[in-house]
């Protein structure tokens, strides 16, 4: 799959806003609906991943695969 977030022409430097929209992006269109939930709890709402095991009603460990994951494929997206 080809890079979303590098400009051949412009290379690196991209500005903050094309990043963010490249991010969203890729939140949208390589998670699943879980991952993304996850990944906004975790690091928009700043919830703790036990807090989200308790509001899902699974274990800590479920949560912390799911955020992994998500992590994971970001990364690789987003890599340049």
């Amino acid at each position: 799959m080809r890079n979303i977030l590098y400009d051949e022409e412009t290379g690196r430097n991209l500005s903050r806003e094309i990043q963010l929209q490249r991010l969203y992006r890729v939140m949208e269109e390589e998670l699943t609906e879980l991952e993304q939930k996850t990944l906004e709890a975790y690091y928009f709402e700043e919830l703790r991943i036990s807090e989200i095991a308790r509001r899902r009603g699974v274990h800590r460990s479920t949560v912390h695969r799911t955020l992994h994951r998500a992590e994971q494929k970001l990364r690789r997206f987003l890599k340049y």
